[in-house]
């Protein structure tokens, strides 16, 4: 691949790249683009995890992407920062939601690479999602939809259900753990009435559970141009964390899912996609379909396995958007990437309950390329992340 660093080194006229929040798929993005001397600058109200690379030149604290002036603090940290032109990359489900609402006031200090919100918030909002994807033909799970609290307490539910919250992003409880589980009717107002009180009727989204583990749970990961796929592959989640429902992947491998991919095309297609994309589906065992599950326009949880298996989306990235030309490359299927700590909590979890063998799970580690937080050229990140996670935990979760 090119050395897309060339001229771009920190110190010269290059503006480099902005990257506002994220954790683990912005630590990636700046490995990856740090490590080609290209100039890194992390924007971040919340973990501080990507700002110990040394692959990051430079940080900055402000209000959040939802707070009073966000586009201004940017406007002004272009004009002081000499980041005048940089590449402007969202790590967060809300920082997305803000760049693409902003790209008219943002795109004369910044590159943005984003669809504008009329587009992007099809893929974004999940019950737009769905509607699309259901003009589209393609196959979702089960999704109830209500008007008002009576009617959901007096619906005739199939159990058992997820709830979800409309998009991520959100600093509250409902939004926090992602997925709630409801097996039964009493659990499900319960849960329902709380989501509500959280984020609103209209923010909340019920669906059937499909079942299955890892062994159904598989990924579409692309950079799109103007509408049409640069670089794509896809994946398998075979494991994550909590093992049931998710908060993060802990181990990924690349894998073949001709089907996974076709349903993607047709997806962005419709929405005229521009920029990186991670779209996540389930295979429902009971009638072997694909089912849309979320669609992540930003650097995802494990976006180093991209890098790592011969298809770097970060480099292609800041390439595209330089006028620089973009080296195609071949995806090196089996390749995987893992988030040792948690994934060894994952992984104690399944062998406890006979569903993943020891020896299987020791095999896997043969063929991780990436992790999530380490690497030997670039340690500290990794020595910080579980003390930082367990301070996370204590101050978001069990104080508040």
């Amino acid at each position: 691949m090119d050395d897309c660093g060339a001229g771009k080194a920190p110190g010269s006229n290059a503006p480099g790249v902005v990257v506002l929040g994220g954790a683990h798929g912005t630590l990636a993005l700046a490995r990856s683009l740090g490590g080609r001397g290209i100039r890194i600058h992390l924007v971040s109200n919340d973990t501080p995890l990507p700002g110990w690379s040394r692959r990051v030149d430079g940080s900055s604290e402000w209000g959040g992407p939802d707070s009073g002036g966000a586009a201004d603090f940017l406007l002004d940290l272009a004009a002081t920062q000499n980041l005048r032109g940089a590449l402007l990359v969202p790590g967060g489900d809300a920082e997305v939601r803000f760049v693409s609402q902003s790209i008219a006031a943002l795109s004369g200090a910044f590159q943005v690479v984003l669809p504008p919100w009329e587009r992007l918030k099809w893929a974004c909002e999940k019950p737009l999602l769905y509607r699309r994807a259901e003009e589209l033909g393609l196959d979702v799970p089960k999704t109830y939809r209500f008007t008002s609290l009576d009617e959901a307490a007096g619906a005739d539910i199939h159990f058992p259900v997820v709830l979800k919250p409309n998009m991520g992003g959100g600093d509250n409880r409902f939004a926090r753990a992602k997925v709630v589980r409801a097996d039964d009717h009493d659990a499900f107002v319960s849960a329902y009435r709380d989501a509500v009180g959280q984020v609103g009727l209209d923010n909340v989204v019920v669906q059937q559970l499909i079942p299955g583990g890892g062994e159904s749970q598989f990924s579409y990961a692309a950079l799109w141009w103007q509408g049409r796929p640069l670089a794509e592959f896809t994946a398998r989640r075979a494991r994550q964390y909590p093992v049931d429902f998710g908060y993060t992947s802990t181990f990924v491998q690349v894998a073949e899912a001709p089907e996974v991919e076709a349903v993607a095309r047709r997806l962005l297609t419709s929405i005229g996609y521009h920029g990186l994309v991670e779209i996540e589906f389930k295979r429902d065992g009971r009638d072997g379909t694909f089912k849309l599950l979320d669609v992540n326009p930003r650097p995802w949880s494990w976006f180093g396995l991209a890098a790592a298996a011969g298809i770097d989306l970060g480099a292609m990235l800041w390439q595209s958007a330089n006028g620089l030309p973009v080296e195609q490359a071949r995806v090196r299927t089996g390749t995987a990437w893992m988030y040792l700590a948690r994934d060894m909590v994952s992984a104690a979890t399944l062998v406890g309950r006979g569903t993943l063998k020891p020896m299987d799970y020791l095999r896997s580690f043969g063929a991780v390329r990436a992790w999530a937080t380490f690497a030997a050229s670039d340690p500290m990140p990794g020595l910080i992340d579980l003390p930082l996670t367990g301070w996370r935990v204590l101050t978001r979760r069990i104080l508040r």
